[in-house]
């Protein structure tokens, strides 16, 4: 299958609405009346999710920009540390040029969020891990449209396949494209999103049916352990995101995910054992 599609949905002028950017705010949207619907039930102030949405969001955008810029570009981010957040910087002649934001990690986003969520809860006298439960639940729902715009940018996908179902992405980077007698690849954004959803389908129901007897941690521990469980597996299907990654046995994704893993583990345990 020929992908094709423009990742801007309109131009004018200099402004442009991209479809990743609007996948990503429609993530946020939908994740905030979810946890209204939640927190009405649990007779918890909306004032306390408006604050909320501003952690969260600022969590998520510093985590996963400086994840990128730590994880998968060290070395330059070092030497050109306003890249990590300002968009314009001075070149070597003096002179200011537009450099954009080059780069979100998902797993920098994880740690911002979760280090969000712990001020949050200080700050709001709530149990951490009954807030990290139901921000679980939409964050999931979160991936899901986020690698949905990862496919609309023709980014992130996989190695060459002959199976049926392969995309030719005709508009990723030169150097992201496989070689020239293998143009089908796995839409590994697909494959995610859909991993993604099921984990969402799995929280929502969970929570929604048995709120009242639900142990605390629970959620985030089903979370922890499906979400990157299937970010592991998937990732071996994966192209390289960075040159050095090309001679690893586990990718940067995969060790990263990793901990994760294991924290649900731990988490799943002792909630059983209890």
């Amino acid at each position: 299958m020929v992908w094709d599609v423009a990742p801007e949905i309109f131009s004018i002028g200099i402004f442009s609405s991209r479809w990743y950017g609007t996948l990503f705010t429609i993530a946020f949207v939908v994740g905030y009346f979810i946890l209204r619907k939640i927190f009405r039930q649990e007779a918890v102030p909306l004032r306390k999710l408006n604050r909320l949405t501003c952690y969260v969001a600022m969590g998520t955008i510093v985590g996963a920009r400086l994840g990128h810029c730590l994880f998968y570009e060290t070395e330059y981010f070092l030497q050109n540390p306003l890249e990590m957040f300002f968009p314009i910087v001075r070149d070597v002649n003096g002179a200011w040029q537009f450099v954009g934001y080059q780069g979100l990690a998902s797993h920098g986003a994880a740690i911002g969020i979760l280090a969000a969520l712990y001020v949050y809860a200080r700050v709001e006298r709530l149990p951490f891990l009954w807030t990290v439960d139901r921000i679980v639940i939409v964050v999931a729902l979160s991936g899901f449209f986020i690698r949905m715009g990862n496919l609309m940018n023709s980014e992130i996908y996989g190695q060459p396949t002959n199976l049926p179902w392969g995309f030719d992405f005709v508009r990723s980077p030169e150097w992201y494209r496989p070689p020239i007698n293998a143009q089908s690849c796995h839409p590994t954004q697909i494959y995610e999103a859909l991993a993604y959803l099921a984990v969402f389908v799995l929280l929502a129901k969970k929570y929604f049916r048995n709120k009242e007897k639900l142990k605390t941690g629970l959620l985030t521990a089903i979370f922890l352990v499906s979400v990157f469980t299937m970010r592991f597996l998937i990732e071996f299907l994966k192209i390289e995101q960075v040159p050095f990654e090309k001679d690893m046995t586990l990718n940067m994704g995969q060790l990263l995910s990793i901990p994760f893993i294991i924290a649900g583990v731990v988490g799943l345990c002792r909630r059983f054992i209890d």
